[in-house]
């Protein structure tokens, strides 16, 4: 490799951010380019299983994390209108026993505020600010990486970790299609303080019912509890993180379920809602110098709570792969995309049906919802569906 070159990397999101923890480490010069201003985060919950955290503590983040984090005793599901709880799956002692990390809760800006000191820490300007990525183009020697206000950058390769709108993959495979889900989706965060005792339990909860499900779950230590909920819509179709709606259009969206739910929706400041938008998986991401990386490649819609993690998974591997297959970029990026594609096209999918499950017709009756959540969430079934992903260990994929 030409050592002089840095490795070019499109968004400091959390992919980009632990793709450039994990080369800096391994010796690597990188450039992060982000087109924000600031380095800042949605203030939202992400979940961290297993799989995820052993790359994350693997990078040596993990006492930062768990400083910051909210450590479950466990999940559970709970019917729409009754709020008849079923146990789904320990957690804390049990996930460290079983997979040998813990499942952690985690604020989203918290995350990322870890990841970039983690970069600033080893290289105090790797991310430039205010860097919007809009076009590439291979020379002999790299890759020249044109920056929305006419500065061009030179790097061994690129890496682009730019999101769901990456326009990186907009270069290799043209105008993004993306097929509306059919849901959209409510997401707030609850100052913990305002709600009731009894409601400020340390579990992950998710409210099935349906055509709709809410998932909640408490975040930053215990101070915050984080609201997603979901219901079929076919009247918003705007996929962004950062339109706001009312607390009335939230309520109406729940109307006749538990008190429960209404209690949290009152208590948001404000309510943020967007579409899910479905994209198939791709079947290449990787070309000559350039790859992609998280939801540039896999976007998924959040039923498995795997999309950050699988970003950190590819971060992680990246590295892998550029120092196992050191002097041959090309090489490197082909057996990154090698060792990833297979999962997270299953996760794509895995995730899609999930989503299904959690607004069956069934759970409209009591009788009916008791069996169907008997038989859907048996203990043989939720192994099958969530062992797979938490086992994964991102230091033994082959390479």
């Amino acid at each position: 490799m030409n050592r002089k070159l840095p490795i070019l990397i499109a968004g400091a999101g959390i992919g980009g951010l632990t793709a450039a923890l994990s080369l800096l480490q391994r010796g690597y010069d990188v450039q992060v380019c982000e087109q924000a201003a600031a380095l800042q985060e949605v203030g939202a919950g992400l979940q961290l299983s297993p799989n995820g955290l052993r790359a994350l503590y693997r990078l040596g983040l993990g006492d930062a994390l768990q400083a910051l984090a909210s450590e479950p005793e466990g999940k559970e599901i709970r019917l729409w209108n009754s709020g008849r709880t079923w146990k789904l799956f320990d957690l804390g002692a049990s996930s460290v026993a079983d997979y040998g990390y813990p499942y952690f809760m985690i604020y989203r800006p918290d995350l990322h505020r870890v990841l970039a000191d983690a970069v600033r820490a080893i290289k105090a300007d790797a991310i430039m600010l205010g860097a919007h990525c809009v076009s590439f183009e291979e020379t002999g020697e790299g890759v020249r990486l044109a920056l929305g206000d006419g500065r061009t950058l030179h790097g061994e390769a690129l890496i682009a970790a730019d999101g769901v709108h990456s326009r990186i993959r907009g270069q290799l495979f043209g105008a993004d299609r993306p097929a509306f889900s059919g849901c959209m989706a409510w997401r707030g965060v609850i100052p913990m303080a305002r709600l009731p005792d009894a409601m400020r339990r340390p579990v992950g909860t998710n409210w099935v019912g349906p055509g709709a499900h809410v998932i909640h779950y408490p975040l930053h230590g215990g101070a915050l509890m984080n609201f997603v909920g979901i219901v079929e819509r076919d009247d918003w179709q705007v996929e962004s993180w950062t339109q706001k709606g009312t607390l009335d259009e939230c309520h109406a969206d729940f109307a006749g379920w538990h008190d429960d739910i209404h209690q949290l929706i009152s208590q948001i400041d404000v309510p943020y809602k967007w579409a899910l938008m479905a994209r198939p998986p791709l079947e290449r991401w990787s070309f000559g110098r350039v790859t992609l990386l998280g939801d540039a490649c896999h976007p998924t819609l959040p039923f498995l709570a795997q999309g950050a993690v699988m970003a950190v998974e590819d971060g992680y591997l990246l590295g892998r792969c550029i120092e196992q297959y050191r002097g041959d970029i090309v090489t490197a990026l082909a057996k990154y995309e090698q060792a990833r594609i297979e999962r997270t096209t299953r996760i794509v999918l895995r995730s899609t049906e999930n989503g299904k499950r959690f607004h069956n017709p069934a759970l409209a009756s009591a009788e009916g919802a008791a069996a169907y959540v008997d038989r859907e969430w048996a203990e043989d079934k939720v192994r099958e569906r969530y062992d797979w992903l938490f086992r994964y260990n991102v230091d033994d994929v082959p390479l």
